[in-house]
């Protein structure tokens, strides 16, 4: 019988097809967007989530938020912000549930911009994605569903990657061809499923979770903050939400339970009815729910991230844990942000193809400390406290011995780690380690704070052409970049070695003019962050007061174009009380003499030298450089 679909017309060729438009999805399609990629972006929904599913933007999301120019967005929805969590027990004699502690959801040890927990249903934070997808020319093609496709990189095509869509309904079909195929589908991944990559479970231990959103009338006093709450008749997660709502988390059933039953269910009245016997002796009711579901839970990671560095997986797709920790979405925009850049790099003509192999190696390697952090929050969040004096004294940090005991160093641990900061990745081509081909005596320098495959640490500077206090880690937007960050130190100290090294960036072999842009001879006056090359920007810190930094006579010209990144290090910062230039302070940096701190495009430290006369320093930074990029760095020296 012939079939009543027709084939699509148009365009067939794209950069990249994205499956799904959750926020791994939302995340990749935006940079590439932004980047000037062609996107087929499908999705099997007919709209955007309308209830229910992720709710948690972490500290260091809402950083990146923030740099993509999203965050305002985000925070026009009025979302809850959550600063603390509350920890409610049983008493130590009678019955009921009693505070037994709080706790900071970002504690001052961590050195955030927002230390608090953003919590917002997720449909609104995909609606910002969307709409910015559409400025830049990117719409949804829904309901739609991938039904083949197929990657030969034997074929000597630009467009390796095959790709057979259809609607839901079955009436239409669309065959194209791309150069990337990226699954954002979820734990449910047919793309995976072809692929043949099989998810691996963690952790025997597997829960049956119920969740619940809804407006509630409640004599409960910390309704308003994330809390924890055990009590003898179960375990409840309170979450506090927008327009006067709140989530519940109720564990419904474990595998340690004598009648386990993976299927197993509960009504919303049954899911009602035991959160009221677990907040007793507070009374709660409903006003309205707006969203419930019953899912089971388990901690599963994909054993391969791609195949062939032309099918990827991202998200739900790689790694499945429990929601307590908070973590999916912020994984999933990591996830996508880490794939984005590379791709970005690749395509543009930066890098080598290799460069995409680190995607799997860093997002897997996160995605494994996140399922052992989140093995650690189970359990925490399971077990029966057997004494309350635990929680108190995380949430007082009165005596040393508290310091040690396990539940206070894991809920440290895990603040540290699920704010987003935590985060490191390992030692490769992009994050120095002594194993890496630059081996130059002037990278790493004594003395030196920052880590490589760690966020660059958060500072304060004034921006020398009109005054602005800003901060230093925002100042220069995602947008496929290299940040150079010149820490020039004392400008009478460091005058000739901030020659040569604008001199020798000069050189056309340097990692800087080899990748100069084609149209540099037209570029805007005002054109702030890439006025040269469109990988880098560079950032000028002096150690000086504002007052004292003349751009024409202090800056070489080369640096001196980027005008909108010249900054002064005068500002005060209470973790460097006693610094005179507390940017370079926390940097680990000398005051004096300064030193290059290399951030790759998504934020994390690539490598950092010293600034010394001479051509020293670029020749340290062409090394680095070489070990990724397309074209050979630096003088070429006669061979023996």
């Amino acid at each position: 019988m012939e079939s009543r679909s027709s084939e699509r017309s148009g365009s067939s060729r794209y950069d990249i097809v994205i499956v799904g438009a959750g926020p791994v999805g939302l995340m990749l399609s935006t940079c590439l967007a932004r980047w000037g990629y062609k996107i087929k972006h499908i999705d099997n929904r007919s709209e955007p989530t309308s209830t229910g599913r992720a709710d948690g933007i972490q500290p260091r999301s809402l950083d990146l938020l923030r740099n993509m120019g999203l965050k305002s967005n985000i925070m026009a929805y009025k979302p809850a912000r959550v600063f603390e969590v509350a920890f409610w027990d049983p008493p130590k004699t009678g019955k009921g549930i009693v505070r037994t502690g709080t706790w900071a959801s970002c504690p001052g040890f961590i050195d955030a911009r927002y230390p608090f927990t953003t919590l917002l249903h997720q449909g609104l934070i995909e609606r910002v994605f969307i709409s910015d997808l559409e400025k830049n020319g990117v719409h949804i093609q829904r309901p739609w569903t991938i039904k083949d496709f197929k990657s030969d990189n034997t074929v000597g095509s630009e467009y390796p990657v095959e790709v057979k869509l259809e609607h839901v309904d079955g009436t239409q079909r669309e065959t194209v061809r791309a150069k990337y195929l990226f699954s954002g589908e979820g734990a449910k991944s047919f793309v995976r499923d072809q692929l043949g990559i099989n998810i691996t479970h963690k952790d025997p231990i597997s829960h049956v979770w119920g969740v619940m959103d809804g407006v509630v009338k409640t004599d409960f006093p910390d309704i308003k903050m994330k809390c924890t709450i055990h009590s003898e008749h179960g375990s409840i997660m309170v979450i506090p939400r927008e327009d006067n709502m709140v989530r519940l988390y109720i564990q419904i059933a474990s595998s340690t339970d004598p009648d386990w039953n993976p299927r197993k269910t509960a009504t919303e009245e049954e899911v009602q009815a035991s959160a009221k016997r677990i907040l007793h002796p507070y009374n709660i009711e409903w006003e309205r729910v707006e969203w419930y579901s019953v899912y089971p839970i388990g901690q599963g990671i994909a054993a391969k991230y791609t195949l062939d560095h032309r099918v990827f997986l991202g998200g739900d797709a790689c790694h499945t844990h429990s929601p307590k920790a908070g973590q999916g979405m912020n994984t999933a925009f990591l996830d996508a942000l880490n794939l984005a850049w590379k791709i970005h790099a690749v395509e543009a003509g930066l890098a080598d193809r290799a460069l995409l192999t680190t995607y799997e190696d860093e997002r897997k390697d996160v995605a494994e400390t996140l399922l052992s952090f989140d093995n650690k929050y189970a359990k925490l969040f399971s077990q029966q406290p057997a004494a309350a004096t635990e929680v108190q004294a995380a949430s007082e940090q009165t005596t040393p011995q508290a310091e040690d005991n396990e539940f206070i160093k894991t809920f440290k641990e895990s603040c540290e780690f699920t704010s987003g900061y935590g985060v490191a990745y390992k030692p490769n081509a992009l994050n120095w380690s002594p194993a890496h081909p630059a081996n130059s005596s002037l990278i790493n320098p004594d003395g030196i704070r920052l880590r490589t495959g760690r966020l660059m640490i958060n500072a304060d500077v004034t921006r020398v052409v009109d005054a602005n206090v800003v901060h230093l880690e925002q100042e220069v937007p995602l947008n496929g970049s290299f940040r150079i960050y010149v820490f020039a130190g004392r400008p009478s100290v460091t005058s000739r070695a901030l020659e040569d090294f604008a001199f020798h960036l000069s050189n056309k072999k340097s990692f800087y003019s080899s990748y100069l842009r084609p149209d540099i001879e037209s570029v805007s006056h005002h054109e702030k962050h890439n006025p040269h090359s469109l990988f880098f920007t560079i950032c000028t810190v002096f150690a000086a007061r504002r007052g004292r930094i003349e751009i024409v006579r202090d800056v070489p010209n080369l640096l001196a174009r980027y005008r909108d990144h010249i900054y002064a290090d005068d500002r005060l910062d209470r973790r460097v009380p006693d610094a005179t230039a507390a940017a370079h302070a926390k940097m680990g940096l000398d005051q004096e003499k300064g030193g290059v701190v290399v951030v790759r495009p998504d934020g994390y430290i690539g490598i950092v030298t010293s600034l010394v006369e001479g051509s020293g320093t670029v020749d340290a930074l062409n090394e680095y450089f070489g070990a990724f990029c397309t074209k050979k760095l630096g003088e070429r020296r006669a061979q023996l």
